[in-house]
């Protein structure tokens, strides 16, 4: 039997600024309820100055101490939350995204709080971490930007749907999310107005709410208690998926939906959900069987 120390865990991303307690609060309740061991992570960054020799050792020991010193926050939190929880502490050289997309190659979930940064900050800033390690990592990213909404009755996930072979992927992650806390899920294809004369939008509509059933027909049989609901929605898809998690647990989503550009590895649903989203937002690579 594989003990639970060798299992993947679930690893979470330590800023040296401040730990963000309810991020840590969700990393340590998922691994809880999963049974995994939690992984605190802290990357130290290179040095970036003209340093030389001592000056540069001195730099590196204070960043590597500070590191240190948000770990052992971070390790409070989670205690203080969980104080049966096995956890494990890493600090690790190198660009924060780079390293944590390492780590996720062994990770059930990567989970990182947020600096709140607007695009442009997000673009300019040699430390954002959020966009970059939810477009690269090799297993789902859980970004907790806002708090669950747990007052719901029943409590609720939003999964976004569009046909493409990652929201697939996001169906199955979000099933399973809303099993473990005995919450429905809300299943929504949003699709936007069509500029071409005499479209059959009845038609239009009638198409996608089947294939958004045959998108989660399989997984209902595993599910046999989850209450499902689908919905097609005209609009905009981050504006509505936005309004339809208001008070969700969580919304998850594809990493490339058919709404993205071509090339980016970060669709533009799952980049606008991480500065508009009111609850965690779960993206979702599509990995090959």
């Amino acid at each position: 039997m594989t003990s639970v120390s060798e299992r993947r865990p679930i690893v979470f991303g330590v800023d040296a600024l401040e730990p963000e307690p309810m991020a840590v609060a969700w990393a340590a309740d998922e691994a809880d309820r999963r049974g995994l061991p939690l992984r605190l992570l802290h990357a130290v960054p290179p040095v970036i100055h003209d340093l030389r020799g001592f000056e540069e050792d001195r730099y590196h020991k204070a960043l590597r101490e500070r590191g240190d010193a948000a770990l052992d926050r971070a390790v409070g939190l989670a205690r203080a939350r969980r104080p049966e929880l096995e956890l494990a502490t890493v600090v690790a050289d190198g660009n924060a995204a780079q390293v944590l997309c390492r780590e996720s190659a062994h990770a059930e979930l990567v989970v990182l709080g947020s600096r709140r940064m607007n695009r442009l900050e997000e673009l300019l800033s040699a430390f954002s971490v959020t966009v970059p390690v939810s477009a690269q990592a090799h297993c789902p990213v859980v970004v907790v930007r806002e708090p669950e909404h747990v007052t719901q009755d029943p409590p609720y996930v939003v999964v976004g749907v569009d046909g493409s072979e990652s929201s697939a992927a996001a169906v199955d992650v979000a099933f399973d999310l809303a099993a473990r806390r005995g919450a429905a899920l809300r299943a929504v294809w949003v699709w936007q107005s069509q500029l071409i004369a005499h479209f059959d939008e009845h038609a239009a509509v009638q198409t996608l709410r089947r294939l958004l059933a045959e998108t989660t027909a399989g997984r209902t049989m595993a599910f046999p208690d989850l209450k499902l609901t689908h919905e097609v929605i005209r609009g905009h898809p981050v504006e509505e998926l936005a309004k339809a998690s208001r008070h969700a647990l969580a919304v998850v989503v594809g990493r490339r939906g058919r709404g993205g550009f071509t090339g980016m590895r970060l669709g533009s649903v799952p980049h606008g959900l991480l500065h508009r989203s009111p609850c965690p937002v779960v993206t979702v690579p599509h990995l090959p069987a």
